[in-house]
């Protein structure tokens, strides 16, 4: 059995919001437009689990929790020429941009703040907290996803 990965992937919440995958239970994770974030979506299993964040909105923090349930998808819309989305340089032989699908998981009681998790954890702990960070997707060290979880609240 391969071991669970945890990961933070910030949505803006008037874009897509924790209350939108609840809705719809399942959802591609598409749209990610940098490398560093694609390369750590491609590293992604079946199984792992993502703390679902919103971002620029007041206050930004995690908001919900969410599974990996499909990898290794193509991103339908760098082929979409009316999508905010599309890259006239990706080539359908050879896609630049792939997305999961993610699994509402559950929402939690309250929001953690980016405000209390640069009060407990160093840049080197967890890389949200980095200033000038703006990655959408990053690695969560299993010990740190474990506290977090257990500060966190379930619906």
């Amino acid at each position: 059995m391969t071991e669970i990965n945890y990961w933070l992937m910030k949505s803006e919440p008037d874009v897509y919001s924790i209350k939108d995958l609840r809705n719809e239970v399942n959802t591609l994770w598409d749209g990610i437009r940098n490398y560093q974030a694609r390369n750590f979506m491609r590293s992604m299993n079946i199984g792992d689990k993502a703390f679902f964040y919103h971002s620029n909105t007041k206050p930004p923090g995690i908001v919900g929790l969410m599974e990996i349930i499909e990898k290794n998808l193509i991103d339908p819309f760098q082929f979409d020429e009316n999508s905010k989305y599309f890259d006239p340089n990706s080539n359908k032989n050879n896609p630049r941009w792939d997305c999961v699908r993610t699994k509402y998981i559950c929402e939690f009681k309250n929001i953690l703040t980016l405000k209390e998790l640069s009060e407990t954890y160093t840049a080197e702990e967890l890389t949200l907290v980095r200033k000038g960070n703006r990655l959408s997707i990053m690695p969560i060290n299993k010990n740190i996803a474990k506290e977090l979880l257990s500060k966190l609240e379930k619906f």
